[in-house]
């Protein structure tokens, strides 16, 4: 499976682009600030509806508009017999409202609904982030995996997110309410019928991402074994803040006498104070927190093997290989874990890699990566798809 064809409008710096790509490796090539990286995160989109560079769709549309729009099309995609097949998937992300999608422009459809049909994993500067950062990141790797190995996992997400929002809201009225002496009982009475909607939906969630941990955390182990040395010792373990999930097999009430101790903080402060929202990965390197403990080496090898254990997982689960993307990662990394994700590339069925010049990319990968990469020169593309109506506009601002 692979992306032949890429067109975008209004996606973030690009008005209007179409790019080709072929199978084996892509060099996508552009100086920064051009929109090199806007290229290969419109494929993570389509592939796992979110992107690794915000939690927002508003930076995703072009300044001044209010909708962007991704095609794709993809060869292989519906069967992996059928080589020769092209599907096309449109994705459209609005300002406002439900982002939408389409598959060879037929009916209308959620963007949830391609979501995981062109599988795809992206390594990026960010990554040492998973093992070194804030749980937010761990969270964003958690909802991608999710989208592309557990069906209804989207859906779930976004069902779990809306309650968690009205919830909220009704916390911070409860709040107002309270220090203005207005009545509660209406706002308490919502909040109880809430509360029951945000535990089931959070138990659903939790559920899936323990078993999303639990096929990762394995091959995790082994692969971080591979690059870094066999009496090498690292573990994955899923963080829950539900954690009564994993100590019950009917948590539900465990959960509700939980929010009972923390409701006064809750609404002193109007968030939910326990949640899914609030889960996080723990990895831990010979039974040590690598997050407090591990070297900067150690961090980058850990986050190259979770990344390359979602891919295993993600072959073995689906039967297909993703897309790998490589967007500007050479800089970040040493000769010996450039080698390591090269090795890992060039036996990939397509890679897109970003790249400031072509000189980036190590002498390494030209012996690794086989046949001449596939250079796409982002800066001709500027031109070739450049605004008609840039230039006077910018003349009559002058």
């Amino acid at each position: 499976m692979y992306v032949s064809r890429l067109a975008l409008d209004h996606y973030r710096s690009w008005s209007q682009v179409v790019v080709d790509f072929v199978p084996g490796v892509n060099l996508i090539v552009g100086k920064n600030g051009l929109g090199k990286t806007n290229l290969v995160e419109a494929v993570e989109i389509l592939s796992t509806g979110a992107s690794h560079r915000t939690s927002s769709t508003l930076p995703l549309i072009e300044r001044g508009q209010s909708t962007a729009t991704i095609r794709a099309n993809v060869v292989g995609a519906e069967s992996a017999d059928d080589t020769d097949q092209v599907t096309t998937y449109e994705a459209s992300i609005h300002a406002r409202g439900a982002n939408r999608a389409r598959i060879n422009s037929g009916s209308s459809l959620y963007l949830r609904d391609i979501v995981g049909q062109i599988p795809s994993v992206a390594f990026t500067p960010e990554d040492q982030r998973l093992v070194s950062g804030d749980p937010a990141a761990r969270r964003t790797l958690l909802n991608q995996a999710g989208a592309l190995l557990e069906r209804g996992y989207p859906e779930a997400l976004q069902q779990f997110t809306r309650i968690a929002k009205q919830r909220a809201t009704l916390l911070k009225q409860l709040n107002a309410s309270s220090n203005t002496g207005q009545p509660v009982d209406a706002v308490l009475s919502g909040l109880e019928i809430w509360t029951g909607q945000f535990i089931e939906a959070g138990i659903v969630l939790t559920r899936m991402r323990k078993r999303i941990i639990d096929l990762l955390a394995e091959p995790f182990a082994a692969i971080y074994r591979e690059l870094a040395g066999e009496t090498e010792q690292v573990t994955l373990s899923y963080v829950p803040s539900f954690d009564e999930v994993l100590l019950f097999d009917e948590p539900h009430n465990a959960i509700s006498e939980h929010f009972q101790r923390i409701y006064p903080g809750e609404v002193a402060r109007g968030v939910n104070l326990i949640g899914p929202q609030r889960d996080d990965l723990s990895l831990e390197l010979f039974d040590i927190p690598a997050k407090e403990f591990a070297s900067n080496g150690e961090m980058w090898t850990m986050a190259l093997a979770l990344k390359m254990a979602l891919f295993q997982v993600i072959r073995e689960q689906l039967g297909m290989r993703p897309i790998v993307i490589l967007d500007d990662v050479f800089a970040q990394l040493d000769d010996s874990r450039r080698s390591q994700i090269l090795d890992f590339a060039a036996q990939q069925e397509q890679v897109l890699i970003t790249v400031a010049s072509e000189g980036d990319v190590p002498e390494s990968a030209h012996t690794m990566l086989g046949e001449k990469a596939h250079v796409i020169d982002v800066a001709a593309l500027k031109d070739a798809f450049k605004d008609p109506f840039a230039d006077l506009v910018q003349q009559v601002r002058a």
